[in-house]
């Protein structure tokens, strides 16, 4: 194992033993009540990337700078953001639709379940896919401007590979893991929503990331471009 894997493995487990521990737990939990959108910023920012740097190590077979990474980053905080907000759009859009009696959900524990898919699915066939091609369209923008290119919309739209995204992203991650993963994350007490996206955030960054290889431009190219500029 290399040194950067230890190292982003350290980073990993520190920040779990940081949410077991009850008393940086209940801090975690304070401060994501009383600065929801600041504390969706920074964890997506961190944590997200940490996904989208593992995802690059898989694709490369070495720990490399991630071309934009300052830039990405930003763009997840900004998505982290969003995504503080959407969960309280759909979960509180779903139980409100429930209440007034536009859907049915039984009663018992087995509603419980059922609601929470509900929130789930939903998120996932409407906000999800906007999104994540939102996010497809500005990652290729940086790196084309890591490349020193200045693309218009129309050369970004152009290099991806839409395709690949509708098929992978949209017909297999959404379906096969974020559905199902969510509606976890909406059975969950609310201050453990917070714990639980966080670590999906890891795999939501490994996963977009992943889901480049086979773009117009492959990310070993632009590493290989930008270390030689």
């Amino acid at each position: 194992m290399k040194r950067w894997d230890i190292g982003w493995v350290l980073l990993f487990c520190g920040i779990t033993v940081m949410l077991l521990f009850p008393g940086s737990r209940t801090e975690f939990t304070r401060l994501t009540t009383a600065h929801p959108y600041l504390m969706g910023f920074g964890k997506f920012a961190v944590m997200a990337t940490m996904g989208e740097l593992a995802a690059l190590r898989i694709v490369t077979g070495e720990w490399r700078r991630l071309p934009g990474l300052p830039y990405k980053a930003l763009i997840w905080g900004v998505i982290g953001m969003l995504i503080v907000l959407m969960f309280q759009v759909f979960s509180e859009g779903i139980h409100g639709v429930v209440e007034n009696g536009y859907l049915s959900v039984g009663s018992g524990a087995f509603s419980r379940v059922v609601t929470a898919f509900l929130i789930s699915l939903t998120m996932n066939l409407t906000f999800a896919p906007m999104f994540m091609a939102a996010h497809r369209i500005s990652d290729t923008y940086i790196d084309l401007r890591t490349l020193g290119q200045r693309p218009g919309w129309s050369q970004v739209i152009e290099k991806i590979d839409w395709l690949g995204f509708i098929r992978f992203v949209i017909g297999k991650t959404i379906p096969l893991f974020w559905i199902p993963a969510h509606t976890i994350t909406f059975l969950l007490p609310g201050e453990y929503r917070v714990l639980y996206a966080a670590y999906l955030s890891i795999a939501l960054g490994a996963m977009l990331a992943y889901a480049r290889r086979k773009v117009a431009l492959p990310v070993k190219v632009i590493i290989s471009q930008t270390l030689h500029k």
